[in-house]
């Protein structure tokens, strides 16, 4: 019987026949650090099993442990057509064909192609919103909790922002909203009732605020004996003090 000083090293079964199509596929480093859990997890019961003496024993084990960081395509049949745990809004094919000699292909992500010298990476994308939408400038991340730091940090940094107690909500991948304000450098301020809040609650307050905010509440609903201000409310208040309001939705 097998026994735990018989485990082969590390080394032994990275070079070996069977685990070559797993290396091929994860890379050296993955398979190593899968190995070593492998043995770790061994050595922790105390007792070798009879297949942890030969490489070809630990592909089945290995694959376990490599699996996990592989996307793949599923089907959605949840009847939620936008599915946050399923890609959210999928890529038109059309738009996917259209784009994708930029992204298997140099571009001029950052080189301006007229001038013959280093351009603005940002240009390109900032000048369409600014034509769809009329504003002064743009920029773009990828999801609204970097959004909604960057403007807080820019805008508020050090200093007091109202928020209405109904809109203190935490989504999906436990972003909370105090907590992400924290980060951002800036004072939460709570106004108003978890469900009832007023324009004069922010009135209260403007004096001192660097901006105000409003938090759309995701998957959050209230219902009953309820008030919110508006977006076009609480900017009026906004302009009204001479400091930015931000709508975060």
């Amino acid at each position: 019987m097998p026994q735990l000083k018989d485990l082969p090293s590390v080394d032994t079964l990275l070079g070996s026949q069977p685990l070559r199509e797993l290396i091929h596929s994860f890379g050296v480093r993955a398979v190593r650090d899968a190995i070593r859990t492998v043995q770790q997890g061994i050595r922790a019961k105390g007792h070798m099993p009879d297949w942890a003496d030969t490489p070809q024993g630990y592909v089945p084990s290995l694959r376990e442990h490599l699996r996990p960081g592989n996307y793949t395509p599923v089907f959605n049949l949840t009847g939620t057509v936008i599915h946050t745990n399923l890609g959210r809004a999928l890529i038109d094919a059309d738009i996917w064909n259209s784009v994708q000699p930029l992204v298997t292909r140099p571009m001029n992500l950052e080189y301006d192609l007229a001038l013959g010298k280093r351009g603005d990476r940002d240009y390109v994308v900032e000048e369409k919103i600014k034509a769809l939408t009329g504003c002064e400038a743009a920029t773009i991340v990828n999801n609204n909790a970097a959004a909604l730091m960057l403007v807080l940090n820019t805008f508020a940094l050090g200093r007091k922002v109202p928020v209405s107690r109904g809109e203190l909500i935490e989504i999906g991948g436990s972003f909370r909203l105090p907590e992400l304000m924290t980060r951002s450098g800036c004072e939460l301020t709570e106004v108003g009732t978890t469900n009832r809040t007023h324009a004069r609650d922010y009135e209260a307050v403007v004096e001192d605020a660097a901006m105000l905010l409003k938090v759309h509440p995701s998957n959050y609903h209230l219902a009953g004996f309820t008030k919110e201000v508006n977006a076009r409310t609480l900017a009026g208040i906004a302009r009204k003090a001479g400091i930015p309001s931000c709508v975060d939705l």
